[in-house]
């Protein structure tokens, strides 16, 4: 596991991150109490990585195109 906390990762690292303790999850070799704060560090990564996405759509949904459909600047996005 990495140092960085989950709400400074970029998404990348808490999708891997994500998909260790799936994987961990998954093989069901692990004791009942790591279990539960695997599924808690899961759900934690989850969030940051649906949380990422979805800046990322408000910035692409921000980019405003010409006549010809170029970007041609970017518009407000509230929140951001």
């Amino acid at each position: 596991m990495t140092d960085t906390p989950i709400e400074e990762m970029s998404f990348e690292d808490a999708m891997r991150a994500l998909e260790q303790v799936v994987g961990q999850l998954e093989r069901g070799d692990v004791p009942l109490e790591q279990s539960i704060t695997l599924y808690e560090r899961g759900a934690a990564l989850k969030a940051r990585c649906e949380a990422k996405l979805k800046e990322a759509e408000e910035k692409v949904a921000a980019i405003t195109l010409d006549a010809d459909g170029n970007p041609a600047g970017l518009k407000p996005v509230e929140g951001l």
